[in-house]
């Protein structure tokens, strides 16, 4: 498999992929070895993945090198995304062994226990745009809970993933319980025919709703983080435009605007829409774009050439229904899968840009009269991952998040992930949970104990 630089496609590296064989070979060495690691006490398995944890901050710029080259991430956001996804060791080490211990719930003549056993061997196919931090939601909690883990990187962040196993094994984890299978979705076919105890993917839609039909008559658990098309409304009684501009702007725009969470549509109250597009265009307009391994850049390249098509035809279609571009439209020349930071006004419903999922650097903002207006054009959608409100009043902003069909409602803030709360999606964005007290939980299963002496 051939591994490119998304920023000038030349060559970095070719890596052989597993093969059929190769990964029954593993998935059966996994089963063996996940029986001697569930025997490791619950301390001393947190332990090596919190010494994983200071070996990954001991490498942290070599890390965020290799990420940045084969994901064409700004270095600097490639840095931030390492250094920010360590609150996830933090997590497990504050609450792993409260989760994971068994519980008493009576005592009496039969004292009722109930223990959380490990899943088994379970797979987890993840994803290019936030390898840490997706990846750390499942493979870590899962090792920590007494898991073996078949671990699928996107073969758009394949040199991430055998970092994550090389450094795994040298904190301690054994190499049967924690495996790279190295390939494109062929390899994750491989998977979905082997016999796991659980599934766990973090992509898009379609591929989600693949592979929970290719593995339903397993009757497994099946986590699914997909995609969204996550919107933002600003009401007009924020205190300051120009800085709801400017925060808006990074939420559509951070990592190229390709994360699951962030802002994909906007809507802005009449009367501020006029103030909240001048500042939101010259807050786009001053984003430095170009080589992603200089700490000045903000926007790199777009790291699967397929999506530039499918960006550029958004723009095209937007046009065609009588869209206007404030800003950007176009892929630059030259090296590169590059596209010019995009700015829509003058956008509506019917265009594909406000109701299908980017994945990019582009954005339509649309005016809206009413809070209800904006209501109703946010829940005309078949994702639901994340919703923000900008306002000054809490209980006006909550009037329209409480009835919103979301995982994740962010008032005056957005595309922000917290361990301590769970991270979930509603229809077309997934299935389960993946952090919080729930997270820990999603890799074990209970047995209850009927204890009677």
């Amino acid at each position: 498999m051939k591994i490119f630089n998304p920023a000038n496609n030349t060559l970095i590296q070719e890596i052989e992929t597993d093969t059929k064989e190769s990964v029954a070979q593993k998935v059966e060495s996994l089963k063996v070895g996940q029986k001697a690691w569930q025997a490791v006490p619950l301390a001393e398995r947190l332990g090596i993945i919190l010494k994983y944890g200071e070996l990954v901050q001991d490498k942290i710029e070599d890390l965020a090198h290799i990420l940045t080259l084969e994901t064409g991430k700004p270095i600097q956001q490639s840095i931030n995304e390492i250094r920010g996804a360590n609150n996830r060791l933090v997590h497990l080490e504050k609450h792993a062994i409260k989760w994971l211990s068994p519980e008493v719930m009576t005592e009496g003549p039969t004292r009722e226990v109930v223990e959380y056993e490990p899943l088994g061997v379970i797979a987890n196919i993840s994803a290019w745009n936030f390898p840490y931090n997706v990846g750390y939601n499942v493979f870590l909690y899962a090792l920590v809970a007494g898991n073996a883990v078949c671990y699928k990187p996107s073969e758009f962040s394949t040199l991430t993933g055998l970092k994550f196993q090389e450094l795994l094994w040298k904190a301690g984890v054994p190499s049967d319980v924690f495996a790279a299978f190295i390939g494109t979705g062929e390899v994750g076919q491989y998977l979905l025919e082997s016999d796991l105890d659980g599934y766990f993917f973090t992509g898009s839609y379609e591929t989600g709703k693949y592979i929970a039909t290719q593995v339903a008559h397993k009757l497994v658990p099946v986590q699914l983080e997909l995609g969204g098309k996550d919107p933002l409304y600003v009401m007009d009684d924020v205190p300051d435009v120009k800085q709801a501009a400017i925060n808006a702007a990074e939420g559509a725009f951070y990592n190229n605007g390709q994360s699951c969470c962030a802002v994909e549509r906007i809507y802005v109250q009449d009367g501020i829409y006029d103030e909240f597009i001048s500042a939101f265009v010259e807050e786009v307009k001053g984003y430095t774009m170009g080589d992603p391994l200089s700490k000045d850049t903000f926007i790199g390249p777009v790291t699967r050439s397929q999506q530039v098509d499918l960006i550029l035809g958004q723009i095209k279609d937007a046009l065609f229904h009588g869209a206007e571009i404030r800003t950007g439209g176009f892929r630059t020349e030259g090296e590169g899968n590059y596209i010019v930071p995009t700015v829509l006004t003058s956008v509506n419903h019917d265009m594909r840009v406000m109701k299908e999922e980017s994945f990019g650097p582009i954005i339509g903002i649309q005016r809206v009269k009413s809070d209800q207006e904006a209501f109703e054009l946010m829940k005309d959608t078949d994702y639901g991952l994340t919703a923000a409100v900008f306002s000054q009043d809490q209980d006006r902003a909550r009037a329209i998040l409480d009835r919103l069909s979301v995982g994740t409602a962010y008032w005056n803030c957005c595309d922000r992930v917290s361990p301590e709360v769970p991270w979930t999606g509603r229809k077309n964005s997934g299935l389960g949970a993946t952090l919080s007290y729930q997270g820990i939980r999603a890799f074990v299963q209970p047995k209850a104990y009927h204890l009677r002496g």
